[in-house]
């Protein structure tokens, strides 16, 4: 490949930008049309989504990673460098629109003519304007007929501030007033705010793991120059590597000669290891050490499952696997995690639960494994009393992932659970529902604004417990799709949270024990008790399957023994004959419940562990 030359980019001629926007309201699809105007794509009308290169985004439609490409343009007779970076929109992956945030100067918030402002457009717009961006509205999808423009400029005023008169109006699909966004881009987004004299600093805001050439890093300048054959070091590891390629993205890599100040590109520099382009980190020439960029907040997962390999002979393979998706996903983290039923496996955090499906997803797709995922939960914290166990600790306060680490009441002066702050956007139609949904799901109100006559926007705090699993789904149904919901974290509240037993015939089955609050312990104990009667294959003897709170019992299933028909040989005579023989296999089952334990079958607990996608 013929190598560029981007020494003739000077930094005022680059523009850094990331296109934000809710889901669907046409992020991917203005970008290639940003692509097709600028040339770096043929026009055709195969282009659909172009950035969306995984798998997994073409199957569903969304955009996961956020990805970056380089746009040449001419504008006024001056030669332009446009960087622009493509952003998901699902709540989940709101750590990958800051992380993109960084590397840019100003955004492109999107917003649909026919949905008007959704609860994800208000969340990012926040995230741009406290990184103190430029801004730059724009209002797509003007071609469908229920478009109304009018009324999403006047949301826009309303809630963001921003005049009416700067708002384009466009439609990405049929490429109208596309041009106008660019000359937009330019005029009002500033460059970068450095120069090529200073010394070498790159931010690494993402990387991927190729398997010929190792880690693939993409950077930002912020200052100084690069080029194959530098000596780089990365201030966070304090290794020293040799830059084998540099060059941008044009969607498809295109190696250059040297990256300068402001540039947005990647660099491949011969790391082996996946652990060592840690997103966030600072990259310098080697003996010119530079103040290393603040770099990220890591990302706080709000979800945890257990990931077991289905084989246990897998389980190297599945590491490899992780570790390389890990470092593609940073946002996810890993510990390791052994359990009696599954053996050994990870536990995992993610930032919600399409992130979850998203990478398990992935998994099998791009690395063939197949695993067992258990039901998702959240990290609770206890506040310990007993000053020997502060002791053991070290601390008087301990993170609670697994349930059999739970406390016992005795020592622990209060439970926290985890909470978030949650923004619902919806049509006023459909606010009683909501409310009694959220109230289900012990909810506090906290606000409540008419975006315009018919928009609301509700304010919750929320146990994330609580809508961990299924409330998004029930949302949607509730309000037949219109409302949307986002989430932002909120610390911890004390509760009274209380760890529930399973036991068959009276022995504690360890894998199922969960940590649950005590409102609604009842009807999930009742559950769990009936979904195991249907799992466990019945035996000779009958078995109990209770539900415990400490020693309290609060549900309990009977599985009904196998028996043989002892009475087939007696053809009339008397009763007490019948008894006799009823009682003595009585007596034998009696016997056989007291030393026969049961065995829960792996794919049992497997079914039960899953999801509850039943309910």
């Amino acid at each position: 490949q013929e190598k560029l030359d981007m020494s003739t980019y000077p930094v005022e001629s680059i523009r850094n930008f990331s296109i934000i926007a809710h889901v669907d309201h046409g992020k991917s699809t203005l970008a290639d049309r940003l692509l097709e105007i600028t040339g770096t794509i043929s026009k055709t009308d195969r282009n659909k989504q172009v950035l969306d290169k995984l798998q997994v985004e073409r199957e569903r439609g969304i955009t996961v990673k956020a990805q970056s490409a380089s746009l040449f343009y001419n504008h006024e007779g001056i030669n332009y460098l446009l960087n622009l970076i493509d952003t998901p929109g699902h709540v989940d992956f709101s750590y990958e629109v800051s992380r993109s945030l960084s590397a840019c100067q100003g955004v492109i918030l999107v917003v649909d003519a026919n949905e008007g402002i959704q609860a994800q457009t208000v969340a990012n717009f926040y995230l741009a304007f406290e990184a103190q961006l430029s801004i730059i509205p724009v209002i797509n999808k003007i071609d469908l007929k229920n478009a109304d423009p009018e009324r999403v400029e006047k949301q826009i005023e309303k809630l963001f501030d921003i005049p009416t008169d700067e708002c384009i109006r466009i439609s990405a699909k049929q490429g109208t007033n596309v041009e106008k966004v660019l000359q937009k881009v330019i005029e009002k987004i500033p460059p970068p705010q450095c120069t090529t004299a200073d010394p070498l600093k790159a931010l690494v805001f993402d990387s991927t793991f190729d398997h010929y050439r190792g880690v693939v890093a993409n950077i930002a300048l912020f200052g100084g120059e690069i080029a194959k054959g530098h000596k780089i070091v990365s201030a966070h590891t304090k290794k020293r590597y040799e830059v084998n390629e540099v060059g941008i993205l044009t969607p498809n890599e295109q190696p250059t000669y040297k990256l300068y100040a402001g540039q947005v590109g990647y660099l491949i520099a011969g790391m082996k290891e996946v652990a060592e382009a840690q997103i966030g980190d600072t990259l310098f020439l080697y003996k010119q050490p530079v103040e290393p960029l603040p770099g990220f907040k890591s990302a706080k997962p709000m979800v945890f499952a257990g990931m077991y390999p289905i084989d246990q002979t897998e389980y190297n393979n599945l590491k490899s696997a992780l570790e390389r998706l890990t470092l593609n996903d940073s946002s996810v983290t890993v510990h390791r995690d052994s359990s009696l039923a599954l053996g050994a496996g990870w536990r995992l955090g993610f930032l919600g639960l399409l992130h979850m499906e998203v990478f398990n997803q992935r998994l099998e797709q791009e690395y063939n494994m197949s695993v067992i995922l258990t039901a998702p939960t959240v990290p609770y914290k206890a506040v310990l009393s007993s000053a020997k166990l502060i002791k053991e600790y070290g601390k008087d306060q301990i993170t609670i992932i697994n349930p059999a680490q739970f406390p016992d009441k005795l020592s622990v002066s209060e439970y926290l659970e985890p909470t978030v702050l949650g923004t619902i956007v919806t049509p006023h139609e459909y606010i009683g529902k909501i409310i009694t949904l959220c109230q289900d799901r012990r909810a506090v109100q906290k606000d409540m604004l008419y975006i315009d006559e018919n928009r609301v926007m509700l304010k919750y705090l929320f146990p994330l417990n609580e809508i961990v699993v299924d409330f998004y789904d029930a949302l949607k149904s509730l309000s037949s799709g219109y409302a949307s919901f986002d989430y932002e974290d909120a610390g911890y509240q004390s509760a009274d949270l209380i760890k529930m037993d399973i036991l068959l015939n009276g022995n504690p089955v360890e894998e199922l024990a969960t940590i649950i609050h005590n409102d609604k312990a009842h009807a999930a104990g009742k559950l769990l008790c009936e979904r195991l009667k249907e799992t466990i294959p019945r035996q000779l003897f009958e078995i109990a399957i209770q539900a415990a709170i400490g020693k309290k019992i609060i549900a309990r299933e009977t599985l009904k023994a196998y028996r043989k028909n002892v009475v087939a040989k007696c053809y009339g005579g008397d009763i007490t004959r019948r008894m006799k023989l009823l009682k003595r296999q009585a007596e034998g089952k009696r016997l056989m419940r007291k030393i026969g334990n049961v065995e829960v079958p792996r794919d049992a607990f497997i079914r039960v562990l899953k999801r509850e996608t039943d309910k």
